[in-house]
């Protein structure tokens, strides 16, 4: 994946357009570029942290642009760069960051550029990594009727089977959609949903090995997430669980409240109950398609 926050620059002038990337991409910033509101829709994605658009279009305006990145993406920051007047432009919310830069003021590119790496590097630190093909991995999550799995008898057993082979705290299994993980099955806790950016599983499902935390105090990763300290999280194992076709959709995962290390034969055996899980998983999907 590529460090650098990506810019989207829109702009129905294609000579406008490129002096704003040329300086978007002088700050440090990966820039697509596109020209209308429509090629802005099929651009769009989880992978882009800003959005500096202008506010007039042949096919819409600046609202549409707004409205168009918070469906895709709530968390990307909206720069409108534009001679309107800002009181005649929209106003971040809960959901969404808008930025107003004027065109008339000295060297505005400049100061565009500025607030445009600022803004999409603040984003790209608080937001959680996210796999190269997050679009297609949350389809396939969106695929599952989370919760008729979550009253799967079967998941509840093979849960409660792992605190008692490992001898920990919490079992569960979790599938992480966009914004959060949910559990379909949690032994040892009543643990329904939690924020992906709190959550152990979001980095898990990047790679196919297992993902060990011997102490999450210990761990700058997540030493500071007071989510995992008020659910009494300080050792952490979990491996991912994909789909047919190999798409990350969550983790099987054990906990504890003190520090601990796994050894390989507890590894291998946790690695087995992800794959009873994947199986039961599979069997759902195909029982659902041919309903």
């Amino acid at each position: 994946m590529n460090d650098s926050p990506t810019a989207l620059c829109a702009h129905p002038d294609a000579d406008e357009r490129a002096e704003t990337a040329d300086v978007l991409a002088d700050a440090g910033l990966t820039v697509k570029e596109v020209g209308s509101v429509d090629r802005l829709d099929a651009a769009l994605d989880r992978s882009i942290d800003c959005v500096v658009t202008a506010f007039d279009f042949e096919n819409g305006d600046g609202f549409d642009v707004v409205d168009a990145v918070r469906d895709v993406n709530p968390d990307c920051v909206v720069i409108l760069y534009t001679e309107h007047a800002p009181s005649d432009l929209p106003r971040g919310s809960p959901e969404q960051v808008v930025e107003y830069v004027p065109q008339t003021v000295p060297e505005s590119r400049e100061r565009l550029a500025d607030i445009a790496a600022m803004a999409a590097a603040e984003v790209t630190q608080a937001a959680y990594p996210v796999p190269d093909t997050e679009t297609e991995r949350l389809a396939a999550v969106q695929a599952y009727d989370i919760d008729q799995l979550a009253a799967a008898d079967a998941f509840d057993r093979l849960t409660a089977l792992m605190t008692s082979h490992f001898d920990i705290d919490v079992a569960f299994v979790g599938l992480m959609d966009e914004h959060e993980e949910r559990f379909l099955a949690c032994e040892g806790a009543n643990w329904r949903t939690l924020s992906r950016e709190d959550s152990i599983c979001t980095h898990t499902i990047l790679s196919d090995e297992t993902m060990v935390v011997e102490d999450t105090h210990e761990d700058p990763r997540f030493a500071e997430v007071d989510a995992l300290k008020q659910l009494d999280i300080r050792s952490y194992a979990g491996v991912r669980i994909t789909d047919e076709e190999g798409h990350a959709i969550g983790a099987v995962c054990c906990t504890d409240g003190e520090p601990r290390r796994h050894t390989r034969a507890e590894l291998d055996d946790l690695r087995r109950f992800a794959d009873e899980v994947e199986e039961q998983l599979l069997l759902r999907r195909r029982l659902q398609r041919d309903t």
